[in-house]
């Protein structure tokens, strides 16, 4: 029988398959289609100090094999979260919980980890790095190895739940952060965030997106993805968690074959709300005709065999 199980450091999942914060909401549109308990784990929407309302509109744009979204961290806020989403969530879900948080400052993103801290709604806390930092000239805290170690090191300093980094893709060297966040303390990471682009609307001349740009995502990332997670596979001994353009059985395998222990599954929820049922359900019969029987031994295979 095909063991779908792996482990993200000390918390086991029964299947890799988590979806990715930002495109499963805090999970309740889901559960009216089907068992939640099917996942992995589920990571939910990404969270911030205090409520946004987001980007104005228009804030999604669709590209050829993928889609742009300029959303803006729309959110209730932490404490909205706290007392009511990660509660109802339980009612559905029994799973290791990924509670993402943004922050626009250092101190906000350690005031949201003391907050998810103390709540026994959240299992994993995923450090959303691709935010501005507003008392560093604006630049992103993803952009740089000291800032992103400031962000590590100032979270994990709060908190006793295991903290997973999400690295943005838009960096000259991201083994270098990857490092960075390693050395700060980081238990682990996700990669990749979304690629920054564009569309212009041909008739008006003029950026689709009222934010000019914005992440792009879906299957047209994959290629970049399962490169960076194998460059920071090579650079780190954390567990990796692999995220963008995967949207099949497959895309899951070759993921962790690049050095990812889970994967997260991000914009193919928005095509087909069953995506996540479907691969976890195709994963065997995969398998089956690849010759696995264990999953949690794929992770960094590649890497094995490229060597020889």
């Amino acid at each position: 029988m095909a063991d779908l199980s792996v482990s993200l450091g000390r918390v086991r999942l029964k299947n890799p398959v988590i979806p990715a914060s930002g495109c499963f909401g805090y999970g309740a549109e889901f559960a009216a289609l089907y068992d939640l308990n099917l996942l992995g784990a589920l990571a939910v929407k990404g969270t911030t100090a205090e409520p946004r309302f987001g980007n104005p509109s228009p804030r999604i744009a669709e590209c050829p094999s993928g889609m742009l979204n300029a959303v803006g961290l729309q959110n209730p806020g932490i404490d909205a979260v706290v007392s009511g989403e990660l509660p109802r969530l339980r009612e559905t879900f029994g799973g290791p919980v990924i509670a993402n948080i943004s922050g626009f400052s250092v101190a906000e993103y350690v005031s949201c980890c003391e907050k998810l801290n103390r709540t026994p709604g959240a299992d994993l806390i995923e450090i959303n790095i691709s935010c501005p930092n507003v008392h560093g000239g604006g630049m992103s805290f993803g952009a740089s190895p000291r800032a992103a170690a400031q962000v590590t090191r100032a979270v994990k300093s709060v908190s006793e739940k295991p903290v997973f980094v999400k690295l943005s893709p838009n960096v000259s060297d991201i083994s270098e952060i990857a490092k960075a966040c390693e050395d700060a303390g980081a238990d682990g990471l996700t990669l990749i965030n979304t690629l920054l682009g564009m569309r212009i609307d041909l008739k008006t001349r003029k950026p689709i997106l009222a934010n000019l740009t914005g992440g792009l995502s879906g299957p047209a990332v994959l290629p970049v993805a399962l490169r960076m997670v194998w460059q920071v596979y090579e650079a780190v001994r954390i567990p990796i968690i692999g995220c963008g353009g995967v949207s099949s059985a497959e895309d899951v395998i070759e993921m962790l074959l690049a050095g990812a222990s889970a994967v997260e599954i991000g914009s193919a929820n928005l095509r087909d709300p069953y995506a996540c049922k479907k691969i976890i359900e195709a994963l065997p019969a995969v398998m089956a005709r690849l010759d696995i029987e264990k999953l949690g031994d794929l992770t960094g295979g590649a890497h094995k065999c490229h060597m020889m």
